[in-house]
């Protein structure tokens, strides 16, 4: 570290003069993780410098309860909290103060993000150099939280770079990252902007303007890298809504053809057996598989959100578009499959999903609830309804007429509506792993 007296034109300025000072190795594959707002623009032209890809990390103050102004610590993406004891301690705040605290600087946190990256996902850092860079240290503790967060995403490395900030601080940051590059550490560092000719405020619209064109100059190596990097099978967790994350499980086996995005019925999750079934079945047959919970479990204690299938529809087709940013599933053309109350929400999304998706398949399902929007579905539609199962059977007829002849119904004789009969629910998975073989193919053929 160099301790010289220097000002600094701008944050961009400062940025390209903090790039000139880093030097990570090719191997290493680096990724700019920025600290918002100031952040960002710093960070935009180290990872331009870098040709590096560039992420926000976010990280909120928990304020104090009764007094938010008052910092006593701070939350980062990945569940990471660092809190100031002491002053928990001193202000005598009880357990469940304090998670509240933290719970509303998390939602906090959530909209942040959201709003930041605009439906993009997170840069994968499993394995790789982060390079946490702020528009300047003066406690530490922002960026402590955000060095940790890049090591709870799983990055090897965590490099912290800032042009200017305290000498106390650095040493303390010392501890926590493996390399910190600080261009100027005064011996009384007073505000971080005196050290800015220009330290005007950076807007959420800049932040959220920066960060899109880094995305569309990330080349091509770095998208293929980053899907070549994707572990195959990975538990998720998708933004749908500000503050709103869904917890899912992706399956993708090597050339994966097209991918299937599970929709369970009220009752069931994720985690339900029959589902889970036959999205093995359709990984053996070269398609991914996403099984998702629609709602969260808040949301599933309102028994009026189980059955809102509008609500359901609107996640899924978040769902959709979350995995078209993923670089591992972005080329793949996908198909909703739907089981009870989970088959009119996929029928309702697939509606108005786009061309995008390309297939349906209904188990035991209840697209009566999407009837008002049948006539839109422009994709082909498998019903498999149970011979047993008679009241189910005639409301699948009813929307196979709607359906006009985008639509085919398969019954299984002597099934019931849980296909728990023997055989039935391979029948079930066989029948789903065929259709959409036969219709799913890459998004981008043809084009």
């Amino acid at each position: 570290m160099r301790r010289r007296a220097r000002v600094f034109a701008d944050r961009r300025q400062a940025g390209a003069a903090l790039a000139a000072e880093l030097h990570p190795a090719p191997t290493e594959r680096p990724v700019v993780l920025a600290l918002p707002r100031g952040g960002v623009p710093v960070g935009y032209e180290v990872a331009r410098a870098l040709h590096a890809p560039l992420d926000v990390l976010p990280v909120r103050k928990v304020g104090a309860p009764g007094n938010p102004e008052l910092g006593i610590g701070a939350v980062a993406e990945g569940g990471v909290r660092v809190l100031d004891a002491s002053t928990v301690r001193m202000l005598l705040i009880s357990v469940e103060e304090l998670e509240r605290a933290v719970d509303r600087a998390t939602a906090e946190l959530d909209e942040q993000l959201a709003r930041y990256r605009a439906g993009r996902p997170a840069t994968e850092l499993e394995g790789r150099t982060a390079i946490v860079v702020d528009d300047g240290l003066a406690t530490g503790g922002t960026a402590t939280a955000g060095v940790r967060a890049a090591r709870a995403r799983g990055a090897r490395r965590v490099v912290l770079a800032v042009p200017v900030g305290s000498w106390q601080a650095v040493e303390r940051l010392q501890a926590e990252a493996d390399e910190v590059v600080c261009l100027e550490t005064p011996p009384d560092l007073g505000a971080v902007g005196a050290w800015y000719d220009d330290f005007g405020q950076t807007s959420d619209a800049q932040v959220a303007d920066l960060l899109a064109k880094a995305a569309s100059e990330s080349g091509p190596d770095e998208a293929r890298a980053a899907a070549a990097d994707a572990p195959p099978d990975r538990a998720v967790e998708i933004p749908v809504e500000p503050g709103v994350r869904l917890a899912g499980d992706l399956h993708r086996p090597h050339g994966a053809r097209g991918l299937v995005i599970f929709a369970h019925g009220s009752g069931s999750s994720r985690h339900s057996p029959r589902n889970r079934h036959v999205a093995g079945v359709l990984t053996e047959a070269g398609l991914a598989t996403l099984l998702i919970d629609l709602l969260t479990p808040a949301e599933e204690r309102d028994r009026n959100n189980v059955f809102d299938i509008e609500l359901l529809a609107r996640r899924l087709q978040a769902a959709t578009a979350w995995a078209a940013e993923q670089p591992d599933l972005a080329a793949l053309a996908v198909g909703y499959f739907g089981a009870s109350t989970g088959a009119g929400a996929a029928l309702w999304a697939a509606a108005g999903a786009g061309d995008r998706v390309q297939a349906v398949v209904s188990r035991g399902g209840r697209p009566d609830l999407a009837m008002a929007v049948l006539d839109r579905v422009q994709v082909p539609v498998l019903l498999i309804v149970g011979g047993d199962d008679r009241l189910v059977l005639e409301l699948n007829r009813d929307a196979l007429a709607a359906l006009g002849e985008n639509g085919e119904l398969a019954v299984v004789p002597g099934a019931t509506h849980l296909f728990e009969e023997p055989g039935a629910l391979d029948e079930v998975a066989r029948l789903a792993a065929a259709w959409f073989v036969e219709h799913l193919a890459p998004a981008d053929a043809g084009r």
